[in-house]
């Protein structure tokens, strides 16, 4: 498991250096980057300059997602499982903030669509965009820029990240109910029943471990960012 996390953290940082290559910056008070330089964070906190340091924090986040959005636990009543997904992106939008912390999820979906089985139940495929808990996929990506928005500027108010994951959970629901009603021809009532309510206490654990890691992480990289 280590040696495909770490495989999986050089495949995206490599990535992420081809489409976002490092910039230089000269002028004085901002980082700079040479070949004698060791690699640091540009801000006091998670933003939007990318440095060495960022991508393989991105590269990181998306392999953590990778590990636990496979590992999940099915109930009778219902077709979607409870996936630890979740789980992964509430730590990265902690780690990156909303913009990284969403190209992190971004990664994610790509690797599983293009044939890793990164989704739940160790599947993957393009193909699993159309089948009954595609909307929930789709749905990571609002739930990452609403919560990291929230986590972001909000840095020291907890109640409000609870409430920004909340948001982004709520719409995630909205995307994955609309969508497993539709495929599986159920109302949006039946839907909601079978597709959100079984999981709410899940998924405000969830909310609970991500803030109790997330927070000291977050904190240490503003230290390290000073």
């Amino acid at each position: 498991m280590l040696i495909v996390n770490f495989t999986l953290a050089n495949v995206n940082r490599t990535i992420l250096k081809s489409v976002f290559p490092v910039r230089k910056y000269e002028k004085q008070g901002d980082y700079k980057m040479s070949e004698n330089s060791k690699p640091g964070f540009s801000a006091k906190k998670p933003g939007t300059k990318l440095t060495i340091l960022t991508i393989t924090r991105v590269a990181l986040s998306a392999a953590i997602i990778c590990v636990l959005g496979p590992l999940s636990f099915h109930i009778p009543i219902s077709p979607v499982p409870i996936s630890l997904g979740i789980l992964g992106i509430f730590l990265a939008v902690y780690v990156n903030g909303w913009l990284f912390g969403t190209l992190s999820v971004l990664i994610y979906l790509l690797i599983g669509f293009i044939g890793v089985p990164v989704f739940a139940d160790f599947t993957a495929g393009i193909t699993k965009l159309a089948g009954p808990t595609g909307g929930y996929l789709i749905g990571y990506i609002p739930l990452a820029l609403i919560a990291g928005f929230f986590i972001s500027k909000f840095e020291r108010k907890i109640p409000l990240h609870i409430q920004g994951m909340v948001i982004g959970t709520l719409v995630c629901y909205a995307f994955g109910t609309l969508w497993l009603a539709v495929s599986l021809h159920m109302s949006f009532g039946a839907a909601l029943m079978a597709g959100v309510v079984p999981y709410i206490p899940a998924d405000a654990v969830k909310m609970a471990i991500s803030i109790a890691l997330g927070i000291p992480v977050r904190s240490a990289i503003r230290k390290i960012s000073a």
